[in-house]
């Protein structure tokens, strides 16, 4: 069972687009402790979907702290296959402009005892994708999923 649960998700409209990541970091007893919605301009589908959970875990690291963040362990469930199985290194990294991300991503999963990457069902990341939505209508961009 994880100590942390970060729901996330991102999205472009356009791809690319008008683009958001959300997150939300929750306890283990299901408290939200943490979240975020936010525009990050034009950019693609899959660049919003990697923001999510790096800025979720860079959160969920200031609230602990780095001693209690190096005993945590954090599950990252969101909607996004590529993301998920390219951190699981089930797919490979096709597009280059994801690379730093994942190297990004990847480094952050350090401050961590573990960090494990877990797909859900859109309707299981409703948070996040409320979060990813209100960013982009914040902003004027209307709704991703419409």
């Amino acid at each position: 069972m994880p100590d942390y649960i970060i729901y996330s998700d991102g999205g472009a409209r356009g791809n690319p687009g008008p683009a958001a990541y959300g997150y939300t970091v929750r306890d283990a007893q299901g408290n939200v402790l943490t979240e975020a919605g936010v525009a990050i301009g034009a950019t693609t589908n899959n660049v919003a979907e990697y923001m999510g959970p790096l800025e979720g875990l860079k959160a969920l690291r200031a609230k602990l702290g780095k001693t209690k963040a190096k005993v945590a362990h954090v599950e990252v469930r969101m909607d996004s296959e590529l993301v998920i199985k390219q951190m699981n290194r089930e797919y490979r990294i096709r597009g280059e402009h994801l690379i730093p991300l994942f190297i990004e991503l990847w480094n952050r999963c350090v401050d961590f005892a573990s960090v494990t990457f877990v797909h859900v069902r859109r309707e299981q990341n409703k948070d996040a994708d409320r979060l990813v939505n209100e960013a982009l209508n914040e902003k004027g961009e209307g709704s991703l999923f419409t």
